[in-house]
């Protein structure tokens, strides 16, 4: 996909993740995040929670996931902003959706949002260029 083929406006074609304790554990070791609450359930619901829940490296990692699998190998990220609504459970699906903010200048900005059954659970801006380096 080249620039000169993406449009303010565009959808991005969804994407589902459903996060079971060894995604959410995993992800968590993953990114160095040895928080309780990310790996041991009891901990969790000590703290307040239902249950162990995906920590917001994973989520960055996930969007940007979603961004380069639309936008193809050579989308080079420049910037993802990101915030936290109600947590990701384990066992709960995530959906990311998105549509083309801007084009301008090479950059794309894409706005994000992921729900889950408890509603919005990220809300996200992410730029980049497509196919260089912008």
């Amino acid at each position: 996909m080249s620039t000169p083929t993406v449009t303010t406006g565009e959808s991005l074609p969804s994407l589902e993740i459903h996060a079971d304790p060894t995604f959410i554990v995993s992800t968590a070791l993953a990114t160095r995040d040895f928080q309780d609450v990310h790996h041991d359930r009891d901990k969790a619901q000590q703290r307040g929670s239902k249950d162990i829940f995906v920590n917001i490296l994973t989520d960055t990692g996930l969007v940007q996931r979603y961004v380069t699998d639309w936008a193809g190998p050579r989308a080079v990220v420049k910037s993802i902003s990101l915030r936290l609504g109600v947590p990701w459970y384990a066992y709960d699906t995530l959906t990311l959706s998105g549509a083309v903010a801007s084009v301008e200048d090479g950059l794309v900005t894409v706005d994000i949002t992921g729900t889950n059954s408890l509603g919005k659970h990220i809300t996200a801006t992410a730029t980049f260029v497509i196919g260089g380096t912008a």
